[in-house]
C-alpha cells in the first residue's frame, strides 16, 4: 500500500513539474522570477503548484483589471475637463529629465504640474500633527488611503479627527489595505463607521477574489487629500513609530505636504482606487475645486501597479539613473534590484558617477535583508558606497539625481514595488526642495556606518551562504 502511494506521489509530482514548465515559462516575463518558481516547483511540486496559483501571477484579476481600465478611460475625460492646469514651460528641466517626464506621463497618464508649495516632513509625530490639524480645518471632504492604518495611539489620534470632521458634516472616506491594516477594521474601523466615516478594506484577501487574483498584491500607497486642496504622500503609514519587528527599532519615514495643482493628481489616484473597491464613482466636479498656484515647485505624480504597464516603474528608475552625471543617492528600507536596475547602477559607477546607497542595518524582514546584502556586495565590488543606518528602521524611499531631480513615495527599490504592489511616487524638479532632500539624506548618512570593502569581504562563510540562498529566491520576496 505504501509502495503504491509513494509511486502515485512520485508520478503526480513529475506530472506537475512537466506541466508547469511551459506554464511558468510562458506566463513569467522575467527570467529570474521564472527560474525561481521552477526551482520551487521542482523541489516541492505540490506545494509549489499551490503557491504559484495563489502568488505566481502578476494579476489583480480579470474583472478587477477590466473595471479599472474602464474607469480610467472615463475618469481621464472628466479629470481633463475640470482641470485648469498651470503652464510649466518656464520650468527649467534638463533634457534627459524631459525624457523621464514624458515616460512617466505615458506610464501613469498624469503630466508635470508647476505652481505647487511642497513641504518635506521627516518627523512621524509632526506629520500626524499637521494631518490632524488639516482634517480639523476640513469643510467638504477628507480622503485617506494608507497601506497600514493601525488601531493604536497614532491611529486613534487620526481616527478621532475623522470623527470630529464627520460630526461637522464633512464626508470622510478611509481606504486601507485588508492585509496591511488587519485588526483595525473590527476595532477602530467599526467605531469610525458608527460615527459616519466610510471605511473600506482594499484588496480583500479572498482566494476567489476577482477570479483568482494574486493574493499578495497589495495596495501599498499612502496618501491623504483634504478638500481637494491639500495633499500628503510618501512612505509613512498611520502607525506608532515602533511596531512589527521591534528589533529593527523605531521607523523613520518621509512625507510631503502639497498645496497647489498637483493635489488634483493625488485626488485622482484616490478616486480610482475608491471606485475599484466600492463601485462608487465619486462626483468628480465637487472633488476638484479651483486650485491656484501656491508656489514654484514642479512635480509629477506617478501611480504604479500591475494594472499599468508592467515594466513602467522600473524603466523610470533606470532612465533616472542613466541620466546621472555626478551623483545618485538611494534611500530605501529594502534593496532587491532586478538585472536592469543593477546594471544601470554599475554603469553609473563605471562612468564616474558617485553612487550612495543608504539602507537600514536591520529591517523588519530578515530574509529580505539577506538578499539585499548580496546585491550590496555586488555594487560594493564595483565602487558604490554602502551606508548601513544604525538608528532604527529606515523606511524612507528616496532617489536623488545630481541635485536636479528627486523621487519620493511609497515604492521600495525591490521586485514587489517594480512588479506587484500598487504604489504612488512623485518626481520633483526644484533646486530649493532638492536642497532639503540632500540635507535629509546627509542626516541619514551621518547616522550610518559606511561599509569598508575589506570588512565586507571578511563576512563569515555561513552568512555569505545564507545571502546567496536568499538571492536565489529574491524574485519571490
Amino acid at each position: 500500500m505504501l509502495f503504491w502511494l509513494s509511486l502515485a506521489l512520485d508520478i503526480s509530482g513529475w506530472v506537475v513539474r512537466l506541466t508547469m514548465i511551459p506554464v511558468v515559462a510562458m506566463r513569467q516575463r522575467n527570467a529570474a522570477t521564472c527560474l525561481a518558481w521552477l526551482a520551487v516547483i521542482f523541489v516541492m511540486p505540490w506545494l509549489g503548484l499551490i503557491a504559484y496559483v495563489l502568488l505566481g501571477e502578476q494579476s489583480l484579476g480579470f474583472l478587477r483589471v477590466r473595471k479599472r481600465m474602464k474607469r480610467h478611460k472615463s475618469f481621464d475625460v472628466i479629470h481633463r475637463h475640470h482641470a485648469v492646469l498651470p503652464e510649466v514651460d518656464d520650468v527649467r528641466v534638463r533634457r534627459d529629465h524631459e525624457i523621464l517626464i514624458q515616460l512617466a506621463e505615458r506610464h501613469g497618464g498624469l503630466p508635470l504640474l508647476g505652481g505647487n508649495r511642497v513641504d518635506l516632513l521627516a518627523d512621524i509625530d509632526d506629520v500626524v500633527r499637521r494631518l490632524v490639524a488639516d482634517i480639523d480645518q476640513a469643510r467638504e471632504h477628507v480622503h485617506l488611503l494608507f497601506y497600514i492604518f493601525r488601531d493604536d495611539a497614532m491611529g486613534r489620534k487620526v481616527g478621532e479627527a475623522l470623527i470630529r470632521a464627520a460630526k461637522r458634516g464633512v464626508r470622510c472616506r478611509l481606504l486601507s489595505d485588508m492585509v496591511g491594516s488587519r485588526g483595525m477594521f473590527n476595532g477602530l474601523g467599526a467605531t469610525l463607521q458608527e460615527s459616519g466615516v466610510q471605511v473600506v478594506a482594499g484588496l480583500t484577501a479572498n482566494p476567489l477574489r476577482m477570479r483568482l487574483a494574486r493574493l499578495d498584491i497589495r495596495n501599498h500607497r499612502k496618501l491623504a487629500v483634504i478638500d481637494g486642496s491639500i495633499a500628503y504622500t510618501g512612505s509613512q503609514n498611520i502607525v506608532e513609530p515602533v511596531f512589527g519587528h521591534r528589533k529593527a527599532g523605531a521607523w523613520h519615514d518621509v512625507m510631503v505636504r502639497i498645496v497647489g495643482p498637483s493635489t488634483r493628481q493625488l485626488q485622482s489616484v484616490f478616486v480610482e482606487d475608491w471606485y475599484q473597491e466600492t463601485g462608487d464613482a465619486l462626483d468628480c466636479a465637487s472633488l476638484y475645486p479651483p486650485v491656484l498656484e501656491e508656489g514654484e515647485v514642479a512635480l509629477q505624480i506617478v501611480p504604479t501597479g500591475p494594472d499599468l504597464p508592467t515594466e513602467g516603474f522600473q524603466d523610470l528608475l533606470i532612465q533616472a539613473i542613466h541620466s546621472a552625471q555626478r551623483k545618485v543617492v538611494i534611500t530605501s528600507p529594502y534593496f532587491i534590484p532586478n538585472e536592469g536596475m543593477l546594471t544601470a547602477l554599475r554603469l553609473a559607477v563605471g562612468r564616474g558617477v558617485v553612487v550612495d546607497l543608504i539602507l537600514p542595518r536591520r529591517s523588519d524582514h530578515p530574509m529580505v535583508d539577506l538578499a539585499s546584502y548580496h546585491y550590496c556586495g555586488v555594487l560594493l565590488e564595483h565602487g558604490a558606497n554602502i551606508f548601513l543606518f544604525d538608528d532604527g528602521m529606515l523606511h524612507a524611499k528616496l532617489l536623488r539625481v545630481d541635485d536636479s531631480m528627486a523621487m519620493i513615495g511609497s515604492a521600495n527599490f525591490d521586485i514587489r514595488s517594480f512588479y506587484l504592489n500598487l504604489e504612488v511616487v512623485l518626481f520633483l524638479f526644484d533646486q530649493e526642495f532638492l536642497y532639503t532632500v540632500r540635507q535629509l539624506q546627509s542626516q541619514y548618512r551621518s547616522r550610518s556606518e559606511k561599509v569598508a570593502p575589506q570588512t565586507w569581504n571578511r563576512r563569515p562563510f555561513p552568512r555569505r551562504l545564507l545571502e546567496s540562498i536568499a538571492k536565489v529566491f529574491s524574485p519571490l520576496l
